[in-house]
C-alpha cells in the first residue's frame, strides 16, 4: 500500500496519512492511523502502522492445509498459465499459489530462467572469483604474503556451476511444494486464454507471457560465437582470453571487463555514447572511468563501432574514427532484446512496439486475459524488477489491488570493480524535473572502512530544495549491499534531515551515506566545508 506524506511545518516530523487504497487488514481489525506523526527509526514507526498486509479476497480459494492445491487440468481451465519460468515467472506462479489459485508454468529450459543459469548468479560468482583474485594479488599491501598462481578456469567454473546448481535444486523443490505445475517445452500462445506445448493445449482463465530477452548484435555485426561472442557465450568459455575487446559499456559490458582483467586480460571497452554505464549519474561514470583507468582497462568513448574483421589471430575491430584494435576476441554487450517472435502474440492480436509487449501500469496488454512483465515488456531489465511483477500480477488476479512498480525508485547495481549503485533520479534528471536542487557529495576517503578495505569512491545524494531525497548515487566496493537504504530513503521520501537523525554504525560503508545526508542537511562531520 502507498500512504503519502509531508512535513509537519513545527515539528520536522514525517506526517503519515491518506491512505489511498481501503483495505482489510489481518491484523485483529487494527486500522492505520487517520493522521499520526512518527520519526524514521522511533518504536512508534512499526510495520503495523505503515505497510498492514491486506487480507485474501475473499474470492480466492484457499490452499488445503492438508497439502499445496496442484493444478489438475483434466478438471478444466486452470487459474493462470505462465509461459516462462525466469524470475517474473516464477514469482508470480508461487504468489499465485500461495493465493490459492491453480497454476501451470511453461519452460522450454530450466526453471530461473537467464538470470539463475545465464546472468544475475553465474556473473556475481564470476565477480567474486576475480575478488578472491584481485585480494591475492594486493596481499602485499596488508602484510601478508601470498602469490597468485594462476586462474584455474575449470576451478572456477565449478565454483560458478555450484553456485547455481544449489539455488536451482531449492527452486523446483519450492515450486513443487506449492503445487505448481511445471510444463516442459515451447508454449506458444493459440489464444488469449490457451498456450499449446507440443500436442498438448493447455487453458487457463489467464494468460502471462514472461518469455525474458535474449542477448542483442549491432546491425551487420554477425556472432560467430567463436572470435565474436555474446553474454551467454562469454560465461561458457573455459579459458581466460589474452585479449578483448568489449562493445559496449553498459552494466554487462563493464562485468565481464572486470572479471577479465581481474584474470589477467588485457581489455578495451568501446562505447559510442560518452561515458560508460550512459544511464547512471555522469559523476558516477566518471568515478568508474578513473577507476577502471587504473586498473588496465582501456576505453575508447563516445566513438562509435564500425567494423569487426576475424583474423587468424582472432578478430580486428575497426572504429568510426579509422582507429583499430586487435583482440583474441570481441564480446558483444549492447543490451537484450525481448524474446517475442514465434510465440504467437500476432495470431491473438496483442499489441507490440519492436518486440516489445505493450503494457498498463498493472501489466495488463490490450487483451484483458493476457498480461506480461519482466524483460518482455519496455522498460528496465532487472531481475529484482521482475520479481515485484511478478508478485504484482498474481495479486491482481487474485481479486487483491496491488500498488504499480515504481520504477524510477527501483534500485540499481553494476557489480564491477568498483561497484556502481543508485536509486531514484540522475542530478540531471532531477534538475530538469525540478529546476534547483540541493547535492553533496561524501568522498569514500574520509570513510574508515573503506580505507581498510583500500577501497575508494563517493557516495552523492541529491534532493529537491527544502524537500526529500530524490536521488542516491554510490560508487566503491560493496556499495551493492547499501543501496536498499538508499531505496527506503527516496521510497519513503525521506528529508535530508531525517537521514541525519539516523545512528550508523562505526566503522561501516554505511557511514558514507549517513556523511552524506549530514552534509545536505547542513552539518557536515567528515567533511572539509
Amino acid at each position: 500500500m502507498r500512504h503519502s506524506r509531508r512535513r509537519g511545518a513545527q515539528t520536522g516530523r514525517l506526517l503519515v496519512k491518506d491512505w489511498t487504497q481501503p483495505v482489510q487488514l489481518c491484523m485483529g481489525g487494527v486500522r492505520p492511523p487517520d493522521a499520526q506523526s512518527f520519526r524514521l527509526g522511533s518504536p512508534a514507526m512499526t510495520t503495523a502502522t505503515l505497510l498492514p498486509p491486506p487480507c485474501r479476497d475473499p474470492g480466492v480459494r484457499k490452499s488445503s492445509k492438508k497439502g499445496p492445491r496442484v493444478a489438475d487440468t483434466a478438471a478444466g481451465p486452470v487459474d493462470l498459465v505462465i509461459l516462462g519460468g525466469g524470475s517474473g515467472g516464477y514469482a508470480a506462479a508461487l504468489r499465485a499459489a500461495e493465493l490459492g489459485l491453480r497454476v501451470v508454468l511453461i519452460e522450454k529450459d530450466k526453471l530461473g530462467g537467464t538470470c539463475l543459469h545465464r546472468g544475475c548468479i553465474p556473473t556475481k560468482a564470476l565477480l567474486h572469483a576475480a575478488e578472491v583474485a584481485d585480494t591475492v594479488a594486493d596481499s602485499a599491501a596488508f602484510g601478508v604474503h601470498a602469490t597468485l598462481g594462476g586462474i584455474d578456469p575449470a576451478g572456477v567454473a565449478r565454483y560458478r556451476d555450484s553456485v547455481v546448481d544449489g539455488l536451482y535444486k531449492g527452486l523446483t523443490g519450492l515450486v513443487h511444494s506449492r503445487g505448481i505445475e511445471v510444463v516442459a517445452g515451447a508454449g506458444q500462445v493459440v489464444s488469449p486464454t490457451a498456450v499449446a506445448v507440443g500436442d498438448r493445449l493447455i487453458e487457463g482463465r489467464h494468460v502471462l507471457l514472461a518469455t525474458g530477452s535474449a542477448p542483442r548484435t549491432l546491425p551487420g555485426l554477425d556472432i560467430d560465437h567463436r572470435t565474436v561472442i555474446d553474454s551467454d557465450d562469454a560465461l561458457a568459455l573455459g579459458r581466460v582470453p589474452a585479449s578483448v575487446v568489449v562493445l559496449g559499456g553498459g552494466a554487462i559490458g563493464c562485468e565481464f571487463a572486470s572479471v577479465w582483467r581481474s584474470f589477467g586480460a588485457e581489455v578495451t571497452i568501446v562505447e559510442a555514447l560518452p561515458h560508460l554505464v550512459p544511464a547512471e549519474d555522469e559523476a558516477s561514470s566518471k568515478l568508474l572511468e578513473r577507476a577502471f583507468g587504473r586498473r588496465g582497462i582501456s576505453l575508447r568513448l563516445g566513438v562509435p563501432f564500425a567494423d569487426a574483421k576475424t583474423t587468424d589471430r582472432g578478430v580486428t575491430v575497426v572504429l568510426e574514427d579509422g582507429a583499430t584494435i586487435d583482440a583474441e576476441l570481441l564480446l558483444v554487450a549492447v543490451g537484450r532484446g525481448p524474446v517475442s517472435a514465434g510465440l504467437g502474440l500476432e495470431r491473438i492480436g496483442v499489441t507490440t512496439d519492436r518486440g516489445h509487449v505493450v503494457v498498463d501500469p498493472q501489466l495488463r496488454t490490450n487483451l484483458p486475459t493476457v498480461s506480461a512483465l519482466g524483460d518482455l515488456r519496455p522498460g528496465l531489465q532487472l531481475a529484482h524488477v521482475a520479481f515485484a511483477e511478478g508478485i504484482l500480477v498474481a495479486e491482481r488476479l487474485a481479486g487483491l489491488d496491488p500498488v504499480p512498480v515504481d520504477y524510477v525508485n527501483v534500485p540499481r547495481v553494476t557489480y564491477s570493480h568498483p561497484e556502481v549503485a543508485s536509486v531514484g533520479l540522475t542530478v540531471a534528471a532531477a534538475r530538469k524535473r525540478f529546476g534547483e536542487v540541493d547535492t553533496a557529495t561524501y568522498h569514500l576517503a574520509g570513510n574508515g572502512k573503506a580505507r581498510i578495505l583500500r577501497s575508494s569512491g563517493a557516495v552523492t545524494v541529491v534532493s529537491a530544495q527544502d524537500g526529500p531525497v530524490l536521488g542516491v548515487h554510490m560508487v566503491g566496493d560493496r556499495v551493492g549491499e547499501l543501496i536498499a537504504e538508499a531505496q527506503l530513503i527516496t521510497n519513503w521520501e525521506a528529508y535530508p534531515t531525517d537521514v541525519a537523525q539516523l545512528i550508523h554504525p562505526h566503522p561501516t560503508l554505511s557511514e558514507a551515506l549517513g556523511e552524506a545526508h549530514l552534509a545536505l542537511a547542513g552539518k557536515p562531520l567528515h567533511v572539509h566545508s
